[in-house]
């Protein structure tokens, strides 16, 4: 009987979600708002599992890319937007970076959004150009401490995911390097190639192809272990640096009070989808490993990410422009 019971109540619960899911979706489009240009990370997951999960549902599943404010614009629209199904957030680790960079951001990012699932995620690598003479992440630091401020690193921009790695490794090691923010990606590692940067930190993806041809030395990733894509490149822990774990990560979301059921269901539906042998093509060719999660995973990594990089943003003194 107390099996039966059991088995009873997990049936009216799947039966609730799906009820739930399919009314909120009825006549209704889903959204997904991707707060970042198309091409970037964030769209290309958006987009491969979107279209699954409006064949899988039935229901069109547009993805509206919001970019501005460093994710700060469509973040914000998602928030405020009704909590029931039909708007979901292509978010990650940079909007918890983001809103503390900014004053008065009008959302928070753990208490207006409820997790649904990790997507993927990105590693990064720590390089540096021949040219400085550096082949190993102690050298680097040896180098920075004997020459405080005359060691370059750039990055896509103030609070990118690369420039925050580079702000935790200096506090890690205890170093004093120059910043140089670039508006985006391309010239960032332009002058990086060219040896106008000394060091910095790019995906691993990207990354390795340099390290192949000379053109980079790789010192370390930020993930907690090695990746396949570079197998000899250790990790900073191994290193005896555990703090540095500074891999980007993608996840969905939800506006806060989206009916439990709701959430359960979208759960099931996109990790599903995420394991799905040709989404994860299409992630990792993009340089991404899909990763999905139950809502609770990823509610702690949010929760600690949300307050590590808050202690970076403060001791560092970190503003956006």
């Amino acid at each position: 009987m107390k099996l039966s019971r059991i088995a009873s109540n997990l049936l009216s619960f799947a039966l609730a979600a799906t009820v739930a899911l399919a009314a909120s979706a009825q006549n209704n489009t889903i959204k997904i708002i991707t707060p970042f240009t198309a091409g970037t990370g964030y769209d290309t997951i958006a987009r491969a599992v979107g279209t699954r999960l409006s064949e899988k549902l039935g229901t069109p599943v547009i993805v509206q890319n919001m970019p501005g404010a460093s994710g700060n614009i469509g973040t914000e629209a998602a928030a405020k937007s009704p909590a029931d199904g039909n708007t979901i957030l292509m978010g990650g680790n940079t909007m918890l970076i983001a809103q503390q960079l900014y004053k008065n951001v009008p959302f928070h990012p753990l208490r207006d959004f409820s997790p649904v699932t990790l997507a993927a995620t990105g590693t990064l690598m720590l390089v540096a150009h021949p040219k400085v003479g550096v082949k190993s992440v102690q050298e680097l630091i040896k180098l920075s401490q004997s020459r405080p401020g005359s060691v370059s690193f750039g990055s896509p921009g103030v609070g990118t995911p690369h420039h925050m790695a580079m702000e935790l490794f200096k506090l890690e090691t205890k170093t004093f390097m120059l910043h140089v923010p670039y508006r985006g990606t391309a010239g960032y590692t332009q002058d990086l190639l060219a040896g106008e940067l000394m060091t910095g930190f790019l995906p691993v993806h990207v990354a390795q192809g340099f390290v192949k041809t000379g053109r980079l030395v790789a010192l370390a990733v930020g993930s907690t272990q090695r990746h396949p894509v570079s197998p000899d490149v250790p990790t900073f822990a191994e290193l005896g640096y555990k703090n540095i774990d500074v891999d980007l990560w993608y996840a969905f979301f939800v506006p806060a009070k989206t009916p439990t059921p709701v959430v359960s269901r979208l759960n099931a539906e996109m990790a599903a989808i995420i394991r799905e042998p040709g989404v994860r093509e299409v992630l990792n060719k993009g340089g991404l490993d899909a990763r999905p999660t139950t809502p609770e995973e990823l509610a702690a990594m949010a929760q600690r990410d949300y307050q590590r990089w808050g202690q970076v943003i403060q001791a560092k003194n970190i503003v956006a422009d």
